[in-house]
């Protein structure tokens, strides 16, 4: 006796998987949009921030196929009678392909997150600015060796103003006098850890005016939360301007406030240690 043919899947259920698959890819692809980071205000903010959305978009894309996948199979391939599935041992072709697939993702995404590492810690042979940074309990100090200003926070619990130019390459020296600090502008989407005894530097270029506030990223001890800084990027005559008018005031460190005392010949090449927390 012959067997009853399975009957063909319903026009309406097959729609409403297809649709539902439909929906889900795209709010995958929707998310990849917007990925939820501070709008970059450096050029290496902006090599950062192009390798997290083209990371976000690869895994929502992979994510959106998979479960197209899945829930094709579920509603197109979902059991109605007793009769088994065709068997076969393998399926050559889609092995190599969902092998050589994800080999090809990851390796595109290793060899791009390289070269964007190379891009934010390339350090330029002859910067237009450099600033010498000491991070101490609970506060900074900001030095600009080449026009003799230093600005730090003026009193406990007061923000130190770090005052950078538009379209101009800056060095950060990174000191710590105390103990470990973090050095954080989320606007520049990295971070550098500030070790007593082991200088650190990097370069950021300034692209667009605005007014941030930087932290210690570091939980450095009781007052940890103390240690914010403001960031004021202007136009390059502005900033000239604000050097001016600092150095012909003098806006010295507080005695109180900052542990070691330097100048700004010695602030770029002597690592500043202080006495143990």
């Amino acid at each position: 006796m012959a067997r009853p043919c399975a009957p063909a899947p319903r026009p309406k259920a097959r729609a409403r998987g297809f649709a539902l698959s439909a929906l889900l890819l795209s709010v995958l692809v929707l998310a990849a949009c917007g990925p939820g980071l501070p709008s970059p205000a450096s050029k290496q903010a902006d090599d950062t921030a192009n390798l997290w959305r083209i990371a976000l978009g690869a895994a929502a894309l992979v994510g959106g196929v998979t479960m197209a996948l899945i829930l094709t199979a579920a509603f197109r391939f979902r059991r109605r009678d007793d009769s088994l599935p065709g068997q076969r041992a393998s399926h050559t072709v889609l092995e190599v392909v969902c092998t050589a697939v994800p080999v090809a993702i990851v390796a595109g995404l290793f060899a791009f997150t390289v070269n964007t590492e190379r891009k934010v810690t390339r350090v330029v042979p002859d910067p237009g600015l450099v600033v010498n940074v000491v991070a101490y309990q609970w506060g900074w100090t900001f030095t600009y060796p080449d026009d003799g200003v230093v600005s730090s926070s003026p009193e406990a619990g007061e923000p130190a103003v770090l005052a950078l130019p538009v379209g101009t390459t800056v060095r950060f020296n990174l000191r710590a006098s105390d103990v470990i600090h973090s050095f954080w502008v989320p606007q520049f989407l990295e971070k550098r850890d500030v070790i007593p005894g082991f200088p650190n530097t990097i370069d950021v270029t300034v692209t667009r005016p605005g007014t941030w506030t930087g932290r210690c990223a570091e939980f450095c001890g009781l007052n940890h939360w103390e240690m914010n800084f403001e960031v004021r990027a202007m136009p390059k005559d502005d900033f000239q301007a604000w050097l001016a008018d600092h150095r012909s005031t003098g806006d010295p460190p507080a005695a109180a406030t900052t542990p070691v005392t330097t100048t700004a010949a010695d602030a770029t090449t002597t690592p500043l240690m202080g006495p143990s927390p």
